[in-house]
């Protein structure tokens, strides 16, 4: 009996962990290697093509942070999705740095990680989500303002889409050079300065962010521009800081939205 135990306890973790693979990536994009982590769902082995979500971590986090915070695994299971958490670094803000030739994570993602992920994974090309956190929560609109066309959908949660609110704090400075606070270099790599591109873009974007969250004066902002420009854009204000109880909160949301998406 204890055998069997055994047995059936080892099964379950091997099942465990082929749902689950961590992939690194040695990039002349980047100036260390990075760990991607890809949870596939449990009917994985069923459906010829599955949706995938790419979901982008917080400054000074990496690439285990959205794991922590959700459970990736169940959420693969529960949506039926392909989850890729790839890691930023701790302060790449998901940019080419104007400064640094060895950052230029854009370029990575776009010529590196997506590509590599459709390849070696059974994914829908209709169905590619991108959403994020803080730092990610930019970085997934700024990547989805830059090539609309690869994804279905995008989402930002307590995202810090105006770059300027991070002037002297979360690495910015160093990534961009430390421009002065007027500069426009700023804007040139600010979500808030550059959704109008989207303008006449049908596509769907969600964001929110928490009524104590620092961000959170931005982010109102961003509705009001999202709404002057019509875009089909749905924002959730809500009570909360910005901290890891509101994003489990708001990316159950999210998954919500982008299984209508699917559907």
């Amino acid at each position: 009996m204890k055998n069997l135990f055994l047995t059936i306890l080892m099964f379950a973790f091997c099942l465990s962990v082929s749902a689950q693979e961590q992939i690194i990536y040695q990039s002349k994009n980047l100036p260390k290697a990075d760990t991607t982590w890809v949870f596939k769902p449990k009917n994985y082995n069923k459906i010829e093509k599955l949706p995938v979500i790419f979901l982008l971590h917080g400054y000074s986090g990496n690439y285990k942070q959205w794991n922590n915070i959700m459970d990736a695994q169940k959420y693969a299971d529960e949506y039926g999705f392909i989850i890729v958490c790839p890691d930023g670094l701790f302060s790449s803000w998901y940019l080419n740095s104007p400064v640094k030739t060895d950052w230029q994570f854009e370029t990575f993602f776009f010529d590196e990680l997506y590509p590599d992920i459709k390849k070696k994974y059974k994914v829908d090309d209709q169905k590619i989500f991108i959403s994020g956190l803080s730092m990610g929560g930019h970085g997934a609109f700024y990547l989805f303002i830059k090539r609309p066309e690869l994804f279905a959908s995008a989402g930002s949660t307590s995202g810090g889409i105006k770059l300027s609110d991070g002037f002297g704090k979360f690495g910015l400075g160093d990534l961009l050079g430390n421009p002065p606070a007027e500069s426009d270099l700023w804007k040139k790599f600010s979500v808030f300065e550059n959704i109008e591109k989207m303008k006449g873009n049908p596509k769907p974007i969600i964001f929110d962010c928490g009524s104590a969250d620092f961000f959170y004066e931005s982010n109102n902002q961003l509705k009001q521009k999202c709404d002057k420009l019509k875009l089909n854009a749905t924002y959730i204000s809500q009570p909360g800081a910005h901290n890891k109880a509101y994003w489990a909160k708001s990316i159950k949301q999210q998954f919500e939205f982008f299984k209508n998406q699917v559907k």
